[in-house]
């Protein structure tokens, strides 16, 4: 046993997935999905850093001036190589440690690293064939395990405190980005660092990536706070909205379409569901309600190491769901040039069903 257990656990994990699906090799870049496996988030720049798995074997190709700082997070073998050098015999070394030397291998790439490591890769094998992560290490990182699901919700609960602190400082005249600083010393009080954060007054809030800007706040306008922070790792993601002044029955009326659309997908999201399920879902009480056209996304997105991972909560996607997983439910309906409405909450599938990991209730706001 090594002294990275947590490591050991999830490569004989991934080994279990390598051997059902018939892979041979894995090669990960300088990314969550190793930083996932390993522990390991080495510098990345052009300089080729991959670790590369087999049923055996398990080893880094290492640039040298990067090696002392990896090694405080790893024991496992590094194949270094230096500027003066270039990568091409380590590559083959580590290729050689981990049996990959035969024609036709069947090789998984990381699919966020660079594409001229992969290419670097792919040339040093005998005519390879190669696919991405989702049936190996993007799988796994979908089921959240009991440390990962306490890591997720502690981030939750920092961001509740965050934002309750935000609306609790809005007021006539402040702007929206005097808002994020609020939320980002809020974060820093709690040991988290922003991870993102969109402050929408007004008609801001009808766009659903809105960056914070000059805009201040005024009377009888909608409030739209979407955002999260990282802590111990993990992100979180939430939005909540408002109203400064008295809301409009336009408002009101849109509020609670949106809010029976997050109740819907809730009782939908189960295991076994498929991810299109829960969209539609969410998508059929919106259109039911006559604002179909106006709900511009998915309705949700996975949340791990990545804010944004899957799977993937959209009508196109018939991705059963399992217990373990996360992802956030969050339907919208965005009239131009008036207000938004969103409300977003990060869930965990258990046997009985969907957790929210927040505890801020999802009341309408209402700010005077």
């Amino acid at each position: 046993m090594s002294a990275y257990p947590l490591t050991d656990t999830r490569l004989a994990a991934l080994r279990a997935r390598m051997e059902q699906t018939g892979t041979d090799l894995v090669a990960l870049g300088p990314s969550s999905h190793m930083a996932w496996l390993t522990g390991v988030h080495p510098h990345g720049d052009e300089r080729p850093v991959m670790l590369m798995v087999s049923a055996d074997y398990a080893g880094f190709l290492m640039p040298a001036l990067n090696a002392a700082a990896a090694r405080q997070d790893t024991d496992l073998p590094f194949h270094c190589w230096s500027d003066d050098q270039g990568p091409e015999a380590a590559l083959e070394e580590v290729l050689a440690a981990c049996g990959a030397t035969r024609a036709d291998l069947s090789v998984v790439l990381d699919e966020t690293m660079r594409s001229d490591f992969s290419l670097r890769l792919l040339a040093a094998l005998e005519t390879p064939r190669h696919r991405f992560t989702e049936d190996t290490v993007g799988l796994l990182r979908t089921r959240k395990d009991d440390q990962e699901a306490a890591a997720i919700k502690a981030a939750h609960l920092a961001n509740d405190t965050a934002v309750k602190a935000a609306f609790n400082a809005l007021a006539e005249g402040v702007k929206e980005r005097d808002i994020v600083e609020i939320i980002k010393a809020e974060y820093a009080a709690l040991g988290a660092t922003l991870e993102f954060c969109s402050v929408c007054f007004g008609a801001s809030s009808a766009f659903p990536h809105h960056t914070p800007g000059e805009t201040r706040l005024e009377r009888e306008m909608a409030v739209l706070i979407d955002t999260g922070c990282r802590l111990d790792g993990y992100p979180s993601d939430m939005t909540r909205c408002g109203y400064f002044g008295t809301p409009t029955g336009a408002y009101e009326e849109v509020f609670a379409v949106v809010e029976q659309a997050v109740q819907a997908a809730l009782a939908a999201a189960k295991p076994g569901a498929r991810a299109s399920d829960v969209d539609k879902a969410a998508r059929d009480v919106i259109t039911a309600a006559g604002y179909g056209d106006r709900f511009l996304h998915r309705t949700g997105h996975g949340l791990g190491v990545d804010i944004h991972e899957p799977p993937y909560i959209a009508a196109n996607s018939d991705r059963v769901l399992e217990v373990g997983n996360v992802f956030s439910i969050e339907p919208g309906i965005y009239l131009d040039g008036a207000f938004g409405v969103r409300l977003e909450e990060i869930v965990i599938l258990h046997d009985s069903g969907a957790e929210v990991f927040s505890q801020m209730p999802r009341d309408m706001q209402r700010l005077s």
